[in-house]
Order: C-alpha cells, then structure tokens, then sequence
C-alpha cells in the first residue's frame, strides 16, 4: 500500500501546490503518475529540510522530473518567475510545486498567469478556495513592473 499523499491544492487542471515535501511524500506522488517537482524552497529554509540534491535523486530514482527553483518573499526575481514559467510549459503533467506551505508556490503560478492576461483577483481567489492566500499578487506583480 502506498503511503497516503500530502495535502494537495489543485491550481490548475495537471498542476497541484504542496507543502514541504519528505522522501515519504515523493514516494507516494511517484504512486499516483505525479511526474514533475518543482521546490521553490531554498535549502536550509528549516532545520532537518530535505535537502534539495537529495529531494532529486528520490524523484529521479521514481522517474519523477525535478526542478529546483528556489526564492522567498523577499528575494523573488524576475528570473524566477521566467524560469518558474519556462519550466512549466516543458514540464510534463501532472506536477507538483511546492515550498514551505504552498503560498510561495502558489504566487509564483500566479505571477506565470498574470503574464497570460488571467484576472489578479480571480487567481488570489482560487487559491483561497484551497486556504493559501496570495492577497499580496499585486505588490508582487507590481515589482516586475
């Protein structure tokens, strides 16, 4: 029996947002097709993290594509978002994002959706349906100007 997925927060048709995930978790992604991860977690964001190369080799060895994309609030780029946003269009579905608790990655879909022509308050609303809030969307998009 496979262990029981992590909570999951489906963004988008083939794209869920997650918490921190543990090898425990990968394992039970890899057990229902999940077959991209994208971690917007930094290494070393909390003591006993999985650390990212480590993250990797579990997905990889699962046949999971992995993708590490790191920021916080306050270091999000540009080139974060764009790269957040080109791995996305290669990524094959379904995949999962994920930091801390979602909200980061999460922002980060959004910020990838905003540049789409999606309406700000639709996506801060849609992912409050699933208890994150990204009510700060337009400061951030603000940033990138």
């Amino acid at each position: 029996m496979p262990p029981p997925l992590p909570p999951l927060a489906e963004l988008a048709p083939g794209l869920s947002a997650a918490g921190k995930l543990d090898p425990v978790d990968i394992e039970a992604l890899a057990a229902v097709g999940v077959r991209t991860i994208i971690n917007n977690r930094p290494d070393d964001e909390d003591p006993g993290q999985l650390p990212a190369a480590e993250a990797r080799r579990l997905a990889e060895a699962h046949g999971i594509a992995y993708h590490h994309i790191p920021f916080t609030a306050a270091t999000l780029t540009r080139a974060d978002v764009d790269a957040f946003a080109a791995t996305l269009r290669s990524a094959p579905e379904p995949v999962v994002v994920h930091c801390r608790s979602g909200t980061r990655s999460a922002l980060i879909w959004a910020l990838t959706r905003l540049r789409e022509g999606d309406d700000p308050s639709a996506l801060v609303a849609e992912a409050a349906r699933h208890g994150i809030d990204i009510a700060a969307l337009p400061a951030f998009a603000a940033r990138f100007g």
